[in-house]
C-alpha cells in the first residue's frame, strides 16, 4: 500500500496527483527548484523538499537529488508526472532498486517504447500499421517527410521537410533541440501524410496480464507539432474506432504493459491509421478522457502499482469533453513564450479543480494563481481548461465562452487563438487535421477588433481617472478634471498592442461625458458614461450600453469587454528622460540563451534572414531580421545569456548604408 508519494514533477501535474492522493488519504511530496519555490504546488503538498541545481531547468533531471528527497522525506512512492523524468528508463530502474514503489510501467517497457525507432519494429511484429521510416538521409527520395526525436515527445525535436535542400538543417536543427529537451538527439526521419489527424487511445494494464482501452482523444489541433486542443471521443467511424481500439491493445500486450499509457495513431484521410508512438505514463490531456468515463486515472495508477487488478467493468464513454492548453506565449508572432508575473488569473464558473465533474461544466487544471510568475525555464502551459457537454457543440461553445470571459492578466496567451478555433466553422464540421493552424491564419486574429480600442482606452481613462478620485485627499467630491472654465479636455495616453493612443475627454459639471476623440482621422463612435468605477466602467456604445472591466497594475492597464480584452500602458505626462537606443536595434523578447548566429557584423542581410537562434522554454526561436540592411553590432555571442529587452543586433537601414 502506497502511504505517502512524491510527485518527480512540478506545476499543474503535481497538483492533479496531489488532488486524487488527499482523495484517498495518501501523504504527497513536493520536490521543487529554487524558481518554483513559491508555487502552488509545492505549498499544496504534506511536505516539499528543494532540489538543489545549477540551473532551474536542469533540478528536475537530477536521479540522485530526488532519490535522496524521498529518503529525507519518507516517501514510499514516486510519481513521475509527464515530462522531465517521466519516459525515463534509468529513472524508473532507479526508483526501484531504492525499495520505492514506482508509479508507472515497469523500466523494460518504458526502455522499449522510448526507443521509437525500437518501438516501431517491434510493434509490427505485433500487427500494428507503420509508416516507412528511414535513419540516413541519403535513403530519402519521397517528400514530403517529418524529422522526429527518437526520444521524448511534446513535439519537441520534429520537422517538416518537403524538399531535399532543407533536410540536412531540419535533422541538425532537430537534434539539437531533441537534445536540449531530452538529453538525446537521436532522430529518424518517417514518411509525412497530408491532412493527417492524430487519433490516440488511453491504454492501461494490471499485474494480471489485462490490457484494455479507456476510449479514444481526437488530437489534431497542433502548434509545433504539440496539442493545443484535444478532445474525446475522436470523431470517427465506429469501425474505425475499433480497429484503433485493437491495435492499442496489441501493442500494450506485445509489451506486457503496466499501468496507462496511450498509443498515438495518424489517420489518413482515407480512414487507413499507422502507429506513430507509445506513451508510457499520463498523458496531458487525460482528463478528457476522466470525464467521459468518469474514472480518476491517477486513482487507477496507484491502484495497479500497488499490485491490485483494474476494475472487472469499464464505463463506456459518454457525453463530450474538449480541452484546450493556455500558454503563455504570443501565437501571431510565431508562438513567441511569454512570460512575466500574471496579475489575475480567474476564469469564470469553473465546476471542478483537477476532478471529475457531476454534469456539463468546467474543470481547470492550473499550475498557476494569481501572483504566480512565468518564467522561462519550463514549459510554455499554464494551464488547461476543459469543458464536458452531452454533446460536442455544447461541450466547446461552453468552452469558448469561458475563455473568452477569463482575466488573464500580465502574461500574453494564447487564449484568442483557442477561442477562435473553437468558434471557427470548420471546427464545427470536424475539418481537422494536424495541419489546421497552417491553412486557418484567421484564428489568429485578436479577439477584439482593432476599431474597439479606442472605446477601450476611454474607459481605461474613465477607470484610471475614477481611481484617483477615490484616492483624492483633498476636494474629493469634484469631479475628475474639474475646472473653472470647462473647456480644455483631459488627455491620457497609452501604448497598446498596435502602438500609441490618445484619449481626449471632457467631462461636464454633472460628471457626464461632454466630448470625446482618439487620434485624429478616427471615425469615434457616439458615446455616453454610464458609470465609471476605478474598476468597471459602463458605456453607451452608438445605443448599446456595454460593461468593461478594469484592472490597473502600476502604470499597466487591463480591460476586459464584451468583445475581448486588451493590455495598455498609460504613459506619464512629463516622462524622464531615457537613454536612446541606436537606430535598427533589434531586442530580445523575452530571457533566454543564443544558440547559435548565423551573421557576421558587416554582412548584407534582408528581412526576414534568420540571424540568430535564441533558446527559451526548450524550444528554439529565429531572430529575423526586420528591415534590410547591413549587420552593425551584435552584442551578444553563441552561448550568451540574455534578458528581456537586451540588444541583440543592430542593422543599419540599406538605404544608408548602400
Amino acid at each position: 500500500m502506497i502511504n505517502r508519494l512524491l510527485v518527480a514533477n512540478r506545476g499543474e501535474i503535481a497538483r492533479r496527483v496531489f488532488a486524487t492522493c488527499r482523495a484517498l488519504g495518501v501523504e504527497t511530496v513536493a520536490v521543487h527548484s529554487d524558481a518554483d519555490a513559491d508555487a502552488p504546488f509545492v505549498a499544496e503538498a504534506d511536505q516539499a523538499v528543494r532540489l538543489p541545481g545549477d540551473t532551474p531547468g536542469e533540478t528536475y533531471l537530477r536521479v540522485d537529488r530526488i532519490l535522496d528527497a524521498a529518503r529525507r522525506s519518507g516517501a514510499d512512492a514516486v510519481h513521475p508526472g509527464y515530462g522531465f523524468l517521466a519516459e525515463n528508463a534509468e529513472f524508473a530502474a532507479a526508483v526501484a532498486d531504492a525499495g520505492l514503489t514506482w508509479v508507472g510501467p515497469p523500466a523494460k517497457v518504458i526502455a522499449a517504447m522510448g526507443d521509437k525507432l525500437a518501438a516501431k519494429t517491434l510493434l509490427a511484429e505485433a500487427g500494428v500499421p507503420m509508416l516507412p521510416s528511414w535513419t540516413d538521409t541519403a535513403d530519402v527520395t519521397d517528400f514530403p517527410v517529418l524529422v522526429k526525436a527518437s526520444a521524448g515527445g511534446g513535439g519537441r525535436g520534429m520537422r517538416i521537410v518537403r524538399d531535399a535542400d532543407g533536410l540536412a538543417e531540419a535533422v541538425a536543427s532537430a537534434g539539437r533541440e531533441a537534445a536540449a529537451a531530452f538529453g538525446d538527439g537521436t532522430v529518424f526521419i518517417e514518411r509525412y501524410v497530408e491532412r493527417g489527424r492524430h487519433v490516440e487511445v488511453q491504454i492501461f494494464g494490471d499485474a494480471e496480464g489485462r490490457v484494455v482501452a479507456l476510449g479514444d482523444r481526437e488530437c489534431s489541433i497542433q502548434r509545433r507539432h504539440q496539442k493545443i486542443v484535444e478532445e474525446a471521443p475522436a470523431v470517427v467511424p465506429e469501425s474505425v474506432r475499433t480497429a484503433l481500439h485493437e491495435a492499442a491493445v496489441a501493442a500494450g500486450r506485445a509489451v506486457d504493459y503496466l499501468g496507462a499509457g496511450t498509443v498515438e495513431f495518424l489517420l489518413a484521410p482515407g480512414g487507413e491509421f499507422f502507429f506513430l508512438e507509445m506513451n508510457t505514463r499520463l498523458q496531458v490531456e487525460h482528463p478528457v478522457t476522466e470525464l467521459c468515463t468518469g474514472l480518476d486515472l491517477v486513482g487507477l495508477q496507484l491502484l495497479v502499482a500497488e499490485g491490485q487488478p483494474l476494475p472487472a467493468t469499464i464505463p463506456a464513454s459518454t457525453g463530450h469533453a474538449i480541452e484546450v492548453r493556455l500558454c503563455a506565449e504570443d501565437a501571431s508572432a510565431g508562438w513567441r513564450p511569454a512570460a512575466g508575473t500574471l496579475h489575475r488569473f480567474a476564469v469564470p464558473r469553473v465546476a471542478a479543480e483537477f476532478g471529475g465533474l457531476s454534469g456539463p461544466g468546467l474543470r481547470l487544471d492550473s499550475g498557476v494563481v494569481t501572483g504566480s510568475v512565468v518564467g522561462v525555464h519550463y514549459d510554455s502551459m499554464v494551464a488547461k481548461l476543459v469543458a464536458w457537454g452531452r454533446t460536442r457543440t455544447e461541450a466547446s461553445r461552453l468552452l469558448a465562452g469561458a475563455l473568452a470571459r477569463a482575466e488573464l492578466h500580465g502574461v500574453t496567451t494564447n487564449r484568442d487563438l483557442l477561442v477562435r478555433v473553437l468558434r471557427s466553422q470548420a471546427f464545427a464540421a470536424v475539418e481537422i487535421d494536424t495541419g489546421f493552424l497552417d491553412r486557418h491564419s484567421e484564428v489568429f486574429a485578436p479577439l477584439l477588433p482593432a476599431g474597439e480600442l479606442p472605446v477601450v482606452a476611454l474607459a481605461a481613462a474613465l477607470a484610471s481617472a475614477a481611481g484617483r478620485r477615490a484616492e483624492a485627499r483633498v476636494l474629493a467630491g469634484l469631479p475628475s478634471g474639474w475646472r473653472n472654465v470647462p473647456a480644455v479636455p483631459q488627455v491620457t495616453r497609452f501604448t497598446g498592442p498596435d502602438g500609441g493612443i490618445e484619449v481626449r475627454y471632457r467631462l461636464d459639471r454633472t460628471g457626464a461625458l461632454a466630448e470625446w476623440s482618439t487620434d485624429p482621422g478616427t471615425a469615434d463612435p457616439t458615446m455616453a458614461l454610464v458609470e465609471a468605477a476605478p474598476d468597471r466602467v459602463v458605456l453607451d456604445v452608438d445605443g448599446v450600453r456595454r460593461a468593461y472591466r478594469v484592472h490597473r497594475v502600476g502604470s499597466e492597464v487591463f480591460v476586459d469587454g464584451p468583445d475581448g480584452a486588451a493590455s495598455l500602458t498609460e504613459l506619464p505626462r512629463l516622462p524622464l528622460p531615457t537613454a536612446e537606443l541606436a537606430a535598427g536595434s533589434l531586442l530580445a523578447p523575452l530571457p533566454g540563451a543564443v544558440t547559435r548566429v548565423h551573421v557576421e557584423v558587416g554582412q548584407r542581410v534582408s528581412a526576414g534572414d534568420p540571424l540568430l537562434t535564441l533558446e527559451a522554454m526548450k524550444l528554439e526561436h529565429q531572430v529575423l531580421a526586420p528591415i534590410d540592411g547591413v549587420v552593425a553590432e551584435l552584442p551578444v555571442p553563441a552561448g550568451g545569456q540574455v534578458r528581456t529587452g537586451a540588444v541583440l543586433a543592430v542593422i543599419d537601414n540599406a538605404e544608408e548604408t548602400s
